[in-house]
């Protein structure tokens, strides 16, 4: 695993203003940050990206089938309605982690069941921030 595609989905732009008690405080600048200092210690490439668009998200997942060897993708709302990126990432035929920060198996009837796990190589929810980190690391083990 050298490079690696990290892709955000819907308002998680607002990350740290947003529904605090259910995502904390923490900015997606910061999360960037840390992935950025994890990126150099794991000796990984990486892009970093977010977009409120699902056909941008679409078109990320697809190009990485050229430019990165593993995805972790924070899909937000997505999770529970995107078909169009389900099928996109059932494209990209290397390891892909889905991370959330919340647990969404522990939040309401909506939240709890993503379409896109069932194309995932793993799932991490729950952790916070610090899921990007433990994604980071789960694919550099799985090389």
């Amino acid at each position: 695993m050298k490079r690696l595609m990290i892709l955000n989905g819907p308002n998680l732009n607002l990350l740290g203003t947003r529904e605090p008690h259910i995502y904390g405080t923490t900015t997606l600048a910061q999360i960037k940050e840390s992935c950025e200092q994890c990126a150099a210690k794991l000796s990984l490439t990486f892009s970093f990206h977010q977009s409120n668009h699902e056909g941008v998200l679409v078109d990320l997942i697809q190009s990485a089938r050229e430019s990165a060897d593993g995805i972790i993708i924070n899909p937000a709302g997505y999770s529970f309605t995107s078909v169009a990126i389900l099928d996109a990432i059932k494209a990209f035929d290397r390891p892909m982690i889905e991370v959330h920060i919340s647990n969404i198996h522990a939040r309401d009837e909506y939240h709890r069941h993503s379409k896109i796990s069932s194309a995932a190589t793993g799932v991490i929810c729950g952790l916070g921030p610090y899921g990007y980190i433990a994604a980071m690391h789960t694919l550099v083990q799985m090389q």
